[in-house]
């Protein structure tokens, strides 16, 4: 088997060697072989020379097949003017010869140089002065009654001029004649070296004239673009307060501009917003290790055994309070990742009355009413923690009744599920409402500690519903608060009947 003849010089030290044949061989050594040949270097590599290089293709191409077919209607429509002229003369002289009066022949029409009538045997029987004494004009083709046309680059009476000539051959009492009148293409040709000279010239002029208006207006064009680059280039981690200018030209570039600072500003929200979960957290977390390390000191100073049991039982309370509150930032911190869950098409109702019927040692009893048939899709485990953490709530602050209702209700994207949990507690007032839902609020900070909250149960619950596509809100209630869970029902359809 032959080897392959690599390039030689320059172009060829990068081909050397395995990869050198590999570049070579396979549908895509092409582009291989120019994203590698220094004639890459000549390409243009901004979208401003990129557009003005293509702008000047396209015109000069556009300009050059006009130019052609410009300087074919022009010789095509003067041939033809000239071509008419020759010919009313030769038919005019034809018919003198058909009958017999070829001495009443007139002088030449303006534009007609020559005219000559020979007959079959070749003899010149006519001429105009300025062809006599010439050689007769021997016909192209066989003689026979008709016209024809044709064009000479040297004619009868020579010159630097094209020449066209018409034939009309005829019958004659003396037999066949052949009338040859020629015209020159001197108007033809001057006329074609004019417009290919300005042609020559304008071209290039237009060409260049395209070039700058292309490379100027998109240069404008781009201004903003490049602003926008320069200032997103300049911004950090610690700077997220910037914004980029955004012109006032109401364009796909200030809309750009827009979306950029709408970008910007979830950055700058989601920066704040990790910054007071990391300080919330490091607090939350400091008391639980203060308290710990306090007993932990004291359970090493007492000597007495009999109190032991005590100090290590509340530093076991405070070890299961640091547990809690890790699994919940981690859950929270999964949640914030947007990991996939493992989407299941569930009985939303077991679900709730698993969860239920988990919890021991509730201090009040909680009164279940679910619907049957109730499916959505989402994870069994995380719509449990939803349940949870709604019911949590309820037993810190309610005083003699929880209540969990099931139901489905028509909404604007069709059925919705409903899961309403309730409380007779103090209830939240209306102001307070959605920021009861921010990370690490308390509406009662003593309270929620007394009761071991961390201020993140409602949080994890509404981005978890989030997270399933619905909604968790706190709605009015006659007395106590009301959480109302909405996830949309699996498929949209109807429960099924109880």
């Amino acid at each position: 088997m032959a080897e392959p003849v690599l390039p030689r010089g320059r172009f060829a030290r990068g081909l050397r060697g395995p990869e050198g044949l590999r570049a070579l061989d396979g549908p895509g050594a092409l582009p291989r072989l120019l994203r590698r040949s220094p004639l890459r270097r000549l390409l243009p590599t901004t979208v401003r020379a990129r557009a003005t290089v293509g702008a000047v293709l396209v015109v000069a191409v556009a300009l050059a097949l006009a130019s052609f077919a410009l300087l074919g209607l022009l010789e095509a429509n003067l041939l033809r003017n000239a071509e008419r002229d020759a010919a009313r003369q030769a038919e005019t002289i034809a018919r003198l010869a058909a009958s017999g009066d070829l001495e009443k022949m007139r002088p030449t029409l303006h534009g007609v140089e020559f005219v000559q009538v020979v007959n079959a045997r070749g003899r010149v029987l006519r001429a105009y002065p300025n062809l006599a004494g010439e050689f007769p004009i021997v016909p192209g083709k066989p003689l026979r009654p008709g016209k024809e046309s044709h064009t000479l680059n040297a004619g009868p009476l020579g010159g630097e001029h094209r020449q066209r000539v018409v034939q009309v051959t005829t019958e004659t009492p003396q037999g066949m004649v052949t009338v040859f009148v020629g015209t020159s293409l001197r108007d033809v040709d001057a006329a074609d070296d004019t417009t290919a000279a300005a042609l020559a010239v304008g071209g290039p002029l237009l060409l260049a004239t395209v070039a700058f208006v292309t490379w100027r207006v998109t240069g404008r064009a781009l201004g903003p673009v490049e602003a926008i680059r320069a200032e997103v280039a300049g911004i950090s981690d610690r700077d997220l307060h910037r914004r980029v200018p955004v012109p006032p030209t109401h364009d796909e570039v200030a809309r750009l501009a827009q979306t950029m600072n709408t970008t910007l500003d979830r950055l700058e929200s989601a920066g704040i917003r990790q910054r007071r979960f990391i300080a919330d957290a490091s607090h939350e977390l400091r008391s639980p290790i203060t308290v710990l390390r306090t007993q932990l000191e004291v359970a090493l100073a007492v000597r007495d055994p009999e109190l032991w049991p005590e100090l290590i039982g509340g530093a076991l309370q405070d070890i299961e309070r640091l547990q809690q509150l890790a699994s919940d930032l981690l859950l929270l911190a999964r949640i914030d990742a947007a990991q996939p869950m493992a989407p299941a098409r569930l009985d939303l109702g077991a679900v709730v009355r698993g969860a239920v019927d988990a919890r021991l040692g509730d201090r009040i009893p909680v009164r279940t009413e679910l619907a049957d048939g109730v499916r959505v899709d989402g994870s069994a485990l995380w719509l449990a923690r939803v349940v949870t953490n709604l019911l949590d709530n309820a037993q810190r602050f309610a005083d003699r009744r929880v209540d969990l209702v099931l139901h489905t209700a028509a909404g604007p994207g069709g059925r919705t599920a409903v899961l309403e949990v309730t409380d007779d507690g103090p209830g939240i007032p209306p102001g307070d409402r959605e920021r009861a839902f921010e990370r690490f609020t308390r509406l009662d900070d003593a309270r929620s500690r007394d009761h071991g909250g961390a201020g993140l149960g409602l949080a994890i619950a509404r981005d978890l519903a989030a997270h399933h596509g619905g909604t968790l809100t706190a709605e009015d209630s006659p007395r106590g608060a009301r959480m109302v869970v909405r996830l949309p029902v699996a498929g949209g359809g109807d429960p099924e009947p109880r």
